[in-house]
């Protein structure tokens, strides 16, 4: 996670020059909406909003309680709007933008979501085959036998093919 961290902070406070811009938000989002299918356009968005992921993906790994959606807003807003204003603060040559900070903001949080999902799904396992038959219940086709447990393996279906 360390690594991470440090990749973001390289990243966004290696100096550009000198001094700051304002990147208004309203003409940062025209641009953005405008340029999709411009490459530097995508570029800047895709690494506005993969900024954080790893650095909170590892974190909410890590540490589950991160994963309420309220804390985990306030902490992936926090993170953007640090950046951002550490850009402000430091004569780096950068371009201070509140969107940047919420796309940042966007992509910490999906990482966090994508992360506790994957957590459900481990806790809950896999969906077994008998468990799928189970949940096909209907029975349609009057093929019933096929969904019991001893039915579902290799060794059952070579069994009716001979």
């Amino acid at each position: 996670m360390a690594a991470s961290l440090l990749a973001v902070v390289l990243i966004t406070l290696t100096p550009q020059g000198t001094g700051w811009a304002w990147g208004s938000p309203l003409q940062e989002a025209r641009w953005y909406l405008t340029g999709l299918d411009s490459t530097a356009t995508m570029l800047q968005l895709g690494g506005n909003l993969l900024l954080l992921v790893v650095p909170f993906g590892l974190a909410a790994a890590r540490w589950p309680v991160l994963v309420r959606l309220r804390l985990l807003a306030g902490l992936s807003l926090a993170a953007g709007a640090t950046i951002e204003f550490l850009q402000w603060v430091l004569p780096l040559g950068r371009v201070v933008s509140p969107l940047d900070a919420v796309l940042n903001a966007t992509g910490a949080l999906a990482a966090c979501l994508v992360v506790a999902h994957g957590r459900a799904m481990r806790r809950q396992g896999p969906l077994l085959p008998q468990q799928y038959a189970k949940s096909l219940s209907g029975d349609d086709d009057g093929c019933a036998e096929a969904a019991d447990a001893g039915s579902m393996g290799i060794e059952s279906v070579r069994r009716r093919a001979r």
